[in-house]
């Protein structure tokens, strides 16, 4: 199976600052996309676009996800091909023996289980219908670790090796799953949050979606396992 268009991709977190870009720069190449939200003021990043379904998920509540890959398996005409994840979360400030295993917890089920879930429930459709492509939203400081993040740290690199281990599982059903390890990047959250910071090197949110329209399309039919560096190589803008 090719990623001819037209096909549907499912983009988790497709409202948030990372998320909104990629959201645009699919629907703009044609994909029919679903979008779980689930946070109402996010909604005014995307726009209205007849290729774009949107729905209210709990993407940690299992039969929410159930709800939103039945959606996106619904246009037999268009079907699912792509899974896009870019649900994630972020704390640092603590060493390992000043953080709450609970804070762990918290890491591993949205960096990781959410991921997991939602592409466990995809592939049997994905199977069915002869391939696709899994994208996952690492992070560089899986490979470049830094002090005080060491739950955040864990939960990507656990991504990580999930992009790994499905690739290897599901290489003969036409499933090529990769990731990418983006810096910083660079969204209206993060600027906010630390507006003293050298911008330089963060990672573009535009560059990271044109990175994932290139792994759902045909062009990168003999890459998978891959884990991407993603950077503002050109300095910031």
């Amino acid at each position: 199976m090719t990623s001819s268009l037209p096909y549907t991709a499912i983009v988790t977190g497709g409202t948030g600052g990372l998320g909104s870009a990629v959201t645009e720069h699919l629907l703009d190449r044609g994909w029919r996309l679903v979008v779980p939200w689930y946070v109402e003021n996010e909604l005014d990043r995307v726009p209205t676009h007849p290729g774009l379904e949107l729905v209210r998920a709990d993407l940690s509540v299992d039969a929410d996800v159930d709800a939103v890959v039945e959606l996106a398996t619904k246009d037999e005409e268009r079907p699912l091909f792509g899974i896009v994840n870019l649900v994630g979360g972020f704390v640092s400030g603590q060493r390992v023996h000043e953080t709450p295993i609970e804070v762990l917890d918290a890491q591993l089920s949205i960096n990781l289980r959410i991921a997991y879930g939602i592409v466990q429930t995809a592939l049997p459709h994905l199977i069915r219908r002869g391939g696709g492509s899994v994208v996952c939203i690492g992070s560089a400081a899986a490979v470049r670790p830094f002090p005080g993040a060491a739950t955040y740290i864990a939960s990507k690199a656990a991504v990580a090796a999930l992009v790994e281990a499905l690739a290897v599982e599901y290489a003969g059903d036409n499933i090529r799953v990769n990731g990418l390890l983006p810096t910083m990047i660079d969204t209206p959250a993060n600027r906010e949050a630390m507006p003293e910071a050298d911008r330089s090197s963060w990672a573009r949110p535009s560059d990271i979606a044109e990175v994932i329209g290139f792994l759902l399309s045909d062009s990168s039919r003999a890459v998978t396992g891959a884990s991407i560096p993603v950077a503002n190589t050109a300095g910031s803008r």
